[in-house]
């Protein structure tokens, strides 16, 4: 994170948004680079964007998140688990913010997405209140949907609160790294876990 505090501190978000951060009309569609720029390759950007940020205050959300999240998750999952799905989480982000918007030119940048996929898989491990099973459905299941429900609906209101101030929030990668927490907690912790 050392390298978006010094892009911040420069000024540079908006040029290294464009080289480095991830355009999803890149990953079907050849981009010509704005005159003096060159892009990264597309399959690269979803890491890449994780390393810069729009400014102070979305480095330092991100950072709160990864911290609060990952050194729980890191205890659980071991270093290898976090960084698996912090990375899944990143190429997740990426595919999500595609899907809603596939011919979008705007780069996104960021490790929210990335952190999206610790809060859910934070959320799927250290919940403290059971969640009863609906109807045929097991809580298991009732858990996830209530999770993915919960989140969209944040997504939703804090990209209507911020559609006026100017400021666009990249939702899909904050739901496909969701996704991705939700789908991978599990199957990380017992691979961990696997020769107990």
């Amino acid at each position: 994170m050392v390298i978006s505090s010094l892009v911040t501190l420069t000024g540079h978000e908006g040029v290294l948004a464009i080289i480095a951060g991830f355009v999803p009309a890149t990953v079907l569609n050849a981009v010509n680079a704005p005159d003096g720029l060159f892009l990264l390759p597309v399959w690269f950007t979803p890491l890449t964007a994780t390393l810069l940020h729009g400014g102070f205050l979305h480095l330092a959300l991100n950072m709160v998140m990864l911290v609060y999240c990952g050194r729980m998750l890191e205890r659980a999952m071991g270093s290898v688990g976090l960084l698996l799905l912090y990375l899944v989480g990143a190429y997740a982000a990426a595919a999500g913010q595609w899907a809603l918007d596939p011919g979008s030119l705007t780069p996104t940048i960021g490790a929210s997405g990335a952190a999206s996929a610790l809060i859910a898989a934070y959320a799927m491990l250290f919940a403290e209140r059971p969640v009863p099973a609906i109807g045929p459905f097991p809580s298991r299941v009732v858990r996830v949907a209530w999770l993915a429900a919960a989140w969209v609906a944040i997504q939703a209101l804090v990209g209507l609160a911020t559609v006026d101030a100017g400021q666009s929030i990249a939702i899909g990668e904050h739901l496909g790294g969701f996704a991705a927490g939700i789908i991978l907690a599990r199957p990380l912790l017992l691979w961990r876990y696997r020769h107990a």
